[in-house]
């Protein structure tokens, strides 16, 4: 049972006000937005993965130098969000909103002018764009409502992940196939500057903090020495690497060793994507008081799925729904994640926000070394999921360690 019942402090800055939390058990329309716009963003990452053939062919490149493009994202996200964070912490939010989603739509555009080299770049460059986004909209959202609703709007923004993952990179990924691969890139670039336009008109202009309490640099940076914190971040690489490297080879699983027909792997992976939202929800609301319970409920579950899906893999009346379950396991710890960070680093929302996006891409970067350790030695397939179980069973003595441990003052 959890018996840290702590609640979030306050970020600094003042919530409800200006902006309104609406009708009882409502957010601002401004949190959807921005899980809106993080929707348009997320779609670009996840619709070059159906397309990397095609790329390969038009920029008459290897297909080994195409799936580049995606670690060249992955990189930007993990190096360069904290550093834009920090940076975004001399302008008022809604400005580093606006420049950020300004930068990563530049940044598509630009790639998709140029050859490959270029496009290399832009990749980069969107990626830290993308992750300073991130970092910023998730304090934003904490910051426009009350203390016990900010692990359930970080849910909602968090949200607009995983409906890129069950929507916009497949529907991406059809446009592309029918206007050539750059046409699903051009539609990204069109729903952020929707984003943008919407920023405009439903985020506060101002900082959304006090003039005495405006985030300062070296407050912020004070706070990430915190050892409680650097445990969270160790938790989220490790849980994001547990259920991402069965994703991640998921397609492989369901037609080698499941023996789906191959029209059938994208259902199964919106099945995935579905189980994410439900989770993003019960997440959303069990962790603004009970965030070691999320975290504990979406681990331990990640490691009996995976051991579910290792033993069980030929059978697909197991792994169907195993893989829908393992989508609300996964993005169940979401919010919980969230909520501990920001109950933590309350005093370095936007640097915290910005290390906790780098840590969940990171997590999700090392899944292919992870995988060529069993892979390339001749292991069966499914020592992906053993590999996930693994990763999933070393995060739960750490979620104990913070559960036992919680911060001063707080229940």
């Amino acid at each position: 049972m959890d018996t840290t019942t702590e609640k979030a402090p306050p970020v600094p800055g003042k919530r409800g006000a200006a902006t309104g939390t609406g009708r009882a058990g409502r957010l601002p329309a401004g949190v959807y937005l921005l899980g809106f716009s993080l929707f348009a963003m997320g779609s670009a990452e996840f619709l070059l993965a159906g397309i990397l053939p095609d790329v390969a062919t038009d920029l008459d490149v290897p297909l080994s130098s195409a799936g580049l493009l995606i670690t060249a994202f992955a990189l930007g996200v993990v190096f360069g969000g904290p550093p834009l964070a920090v940076l975004a912490l001399r302008i008022p939010r809604r400005t580093a909103l606006l420049v950020t989603q300004g930068v990563f739509a530049a940044g598509i555009a630009a790639g998709l002018s140029g050859g490959y080299a270029v496009l290399l770049v832009s990749r980069v460059v969107s990626g830290i764009a993308y992750a300073g986004f991130f970092a910023v909209a998730a304090v934003t959202a904490v910051g426009m409502v009350t203390a016990d609703r900010t692990a359930r709007a970080s849910a909602v923004v968090v949200s607009g992940l995983s409906v890129a993952m069950v929507a916009g990179g497949p529907l991406g990924t059809l446009l592309s196939h029918h206007t050539g691969w750059r046409g699903g890139f051009w539609a990204v670039v069109a729903l952020t500057l929707v984003g943008m336009i919407g920023c405009v008109l439903r985020i506060p202009a101002a900082r959304g903090s006090e003039p005495d309490k405006a985030p300062e640099v070296a407050r912020e940076i004070a706070a990430m020495r915190r050892p409680k914190l650097w445990g969270i971040f160790a938790i989220t690489v490790l849980t994001t690497g547990a259920y991402m490297i069965t994703v991640n080879y998921s397609a492989a699983l369901l037609t080698d060793i499941t023996a789906l027909p191959v029209g059938w792997v994208p259902v199964v992976l919106a099945l995935f994507g579905a189980g994410a939202f439900a989770g993003l929800f019960i997440g959303g609301r069990i962790a603004d008081r009970h965030p070691h319970t999320a975290l504990l409920a979406g681990t331990v579950a990640i490691v009996v799925l995976s051991v579910v899906l290792a033993v069980a893999m030929r059978y697909a009346l197991v792994v169907v729904p195993a893989v829908f379950l393992l989508g609300i396991a996964a993005f169940v710890l979401n919010p919980g994640l969230y909520a501990r960070v920001f109950a933590i680093a309350a005093d370095a929302p936007t640097l915290a926000g910005a290390t906790t996006v780098s840590a969940f891409q990171l997590g999700i970067s090392c899944t292919p070394v992870l995988a060529a350790v069993t892979l390339t030695r001749g292991a069966d397939l499914t020592s992906v999921c053993v590999i996930g179980e693994v990763l999933a069973a070393a995060a739960i003595p750490l979620i104990l360690l913070d559960r036992r441990n919680p911060l001063p003052g707080s229940r």
